[in-house]
């Protein structure tokens, strides 16, 4: 198994908080394994930072590159590839406080088995968490300790090798590119998601309206991810059931101004439908940690902003 001994290079694509930017940092200095063999490279959109916000150089050697607005997160990711030189690359986002057991997990889990080519470990959050953030914990941590066919973006592990056979991460993409980047490295090998180690999302949703504006935001690519790359059956429904509610919530309008009330009362229980189906699974996957009313809360929040986001990614990309 690797060692002590071994350059991690950690890239860390920013902007906006620096105050979560410090926390990751922190956390990355507080790491059980040779500081000496871990740098950092943090690609930042903000036109400075504050001295205050890096570790003192003694503690841990962080390099900071300055990019323009106009990149993608791909693009920050791919940049701070570029100029590292570790034979491991772990990427982070810049809100995430990594457990001190984290980088020696990530190699041993990466060394447990020839066939695994990417690794990443589990969401945590405390009991004070509000609902949401529980939630999306329960969401992202649903199935440790198993090969996956995506992962999200958050905390990934690989080695450079592996990076550079995927072709680095798809820079036309402004959402959903940890997706469509973990698609490709699927190609090459095992993901494997572990609960041996995890992290503490700083930056994750603390309120149900926050949760709707991002998501919004993170539907905007969606179709435009599915591109140039194989679905699987278990991604389709994330992808149809979007589709599913807006057409049976407008069918029911259609039906209300029409005062075909019999046939509107139909088309709302459909469009509705998939909200209780998804709502029942997390319930039994959370296992009581949040309320059922919170949960439906939560569906029937995500999929409207998912649509919002779909529509408005599709216009955008006509008006391209």
């Amino acid at each position: 198994m690797a060692g002590d001994s071994v350059r991690i290079s950690f890239v860390i694509p920013h902007k906006g908080r620096e105050e979560l930017l410090q926390r990751t940092l922190q956390s990355i200095a507080a790491q059980d394994y040779d500081q000496g063999c871990i740098d950092v490279f943090v690609a930042t959109q903000n036109t400075h930072l504050e001295v205050s916000t890096l570790p003192p150089p003694d503690r841990l050697k962080v390099t900071v590159l300055y990019r323009p607005e106009s990149d993608t997160i791909s693009r920050l990711r791919n940049a701070g590839v570029e100029h590292s030189n570790g034979e491991y690359v772990a990427f982070l986002d810049a809100d995430v406080d990594i457990a001190p057991n984290w980088t020696k997990c990530m190699l041993a889990e990466l060394a447990a088995d020839p066939r695994r080519v990417l690794v990443s470990a589990v969401q945590r959050c405390d009991e004070n968490a509000p609902a949401i953030e529980k939630i999306r914990t329960a969401l992202s941590s649903a199935a440790p300790d198993t090969t996956v066919r995506f992962l999200p973006g958050a905390n990934l592990f690989m080695r450079r090798t592996t990076f550079e056979a995927a072709g680095g991460f798809p820079e036309q993409l402004v959402t959903c590119e940890d997706y469509f980047f973990t698609d490709r490295v699927h190609q090459l090998g095992q993901l494997y998601f572990t609960s041996r180690s995890g992290f503490i999302h700083l930056g994750e949703d603390k309120s149900f309206e926050q949760m709707f504006k991002k998501e919004i935001w993170r539907g905007q690519s969606n179709l435009q991810s599915i591109k140039g790359r194989n679905i699987p059956l278990s991604e389709l429904p994330s992808l149809l059931v979007p589709v599913w509610i807006a057409f049976f919530t407008l069918s029911a309008l259609l039906s209300l101004l029409m005062l075909h009330f019999g046939n509107m009362v139909l088309m709302l229980i459909l469009s509705l439908l998939p909200v209780f189906l998804y709502s029942f699974r997390l319930q039994r996957v959370a296992r009581g940690v949040v309320p059922f009313s919170q949960i439906l809360k939560f569906y029937l929040i995500y999929f409207p902003a998912r649509v919002i986001g779909i529509f408005k990614g599709l216009i955008k990309s006509i008006q391209r």
